[in-house]
């Protein structure tokens, strides 16, 4: 895969580096630095094999496995679902393809035939906004923050011909764009439940966005919170630390991850998400402080974490990678 484009410093290496960890570190980004599919690919299972946790009144989340884009799953690897309102319904994730995104968009129609007003694009990754295409005859208001069109126009045209390459045309999707794009803090009405939605600084991506239901209570922090799954760093690792207080703040005590278990305590699940990232940060400082060439620094750091997290070995090198390339420059 190509390297990160658009979401991370394109500044060359600091000159202090040596020439040997420049060249390993251009290295280490082409073997851990493609465009994060978060995910492509491996195995998994069609969206047809999913079912749907009511995990408040009127809110419906569909867990994705801890897997890769592929064709057996049709990249339904997100926790995606929609919440009821009295008069209209809101999709908090549109899925990972088209095909993903029509079986959700039926599952709402076996439930309800109120209108669906609302479909959140969480941030660029192709696993949680690929669906929206399934949503269109609705002419619903799509929600993004308000960096999403920009990482989309960078990214959306590659991930989507990798999705054609995986899935086929006939089940990939669309780029679909927001319509609603979120500067700091948006909220709408469903009738009956607001739903608030705050616009992140860079760290999963450069394009986080959170929502909060005031009728539960309950936090949609999206992939600002990993449950299970490694976290995959698109961003910025200082950042997604200082974006993990915001969301602490906020005060939930329930929250949707956007991998995990449908529904957990928010506290505990931030963190580990934070524990993970702390130590990526913190001994990839020391790394970087002892001249660590990236190729020790990719097999050694963060590997207490290891029996932590499902795919640690696929993503923690990449992530490793990432945060020498933002920490280098402190």
């Amino acid at each position: 895969m190509p390297a990160q484009d658009g979401l991370v410093d394109p500044r060359p290496i600091a000159r202090s580096l040596r020439s040997n960890r420049r060249q390993a570190l251009r290295g280490g980004l082409a073997l851990f630095g493609g465009l994060c599919l978060c995910c492509l690919p491996t195995l998994g299972r069609s969206a047809e094999g999913f079912a749907l946790d009511e995990v408040g009144p009127g809110i419906f989340i569909r867990r994705g496995p801890d897997a890769e884009a592929s064709p057996d799953n049709d990249d339904a690897i997100a926790n995606i679902g929609f919440i009821v309102g009295e008069t209209s319904v809101l999709v908090t994730e549109s899925g990972g393809s088209l095909a993903d995104g029509q079986w959700l968009r039926g599952q709402i129609r076996a439930r309800t035939d109120k209108p669906i007003s609302h479909v959140v694009l969480t941030h660029v990754h192709p696993d949680h906004c690929f669906g929206a295409e399934a949503f269109a005859a609705d002419k619903p208001v799509f929600i993004g923050h308000h960096a999403l069109r920009a990482a989309l126009d960078a990214r959306g045209d590659y991930y989507r011909t990798r999705l054609v390459e995986i899935l086929g045309p006939e089940k990939a999707g669309r780029v679909v764009y927001p319509t609603l794009e979120v500067a700091d803090r948006a909220e709408i009405d469903l009738g009956g439940r607001r739903l608030t939605f705050h616009a992140h600084g860079v760290a999963h991506t450069n394009c986080d966005l959170s929502m909060r239901d005031s009728a539960s209570g309950i936090l949609f922090p999206a992939d600002l919170l990993f449950v299970t799954r490694i976290p995959s760093l698109d961003g910025s690792l200082v950042g997604w630390l200082k974006e993990a207080e915001v969301l602490k703040a906020m005060g939930a005590t329930k929250a949707v991850p956007g991998h995990g278990p449908t529904l957990v305590e928010f506290a505990p699940a931030l963190a580990d998400l934070t524990r993970y990232l702390a130590t990526l940060r913190d001994e990839t400082r020391k790394a970087l402080a002892g001249d660590m060439p990236i190729e020790k620094a990719v097999a050694t750091i963060g590997r207490s974490e290891a029996d932590k997290w499902a795919l640690f070995d696929l993503y923690n090198g990449r992530n490793v990678t990432q945060a020498f390339k933002e920490l280098e420059w402190e």
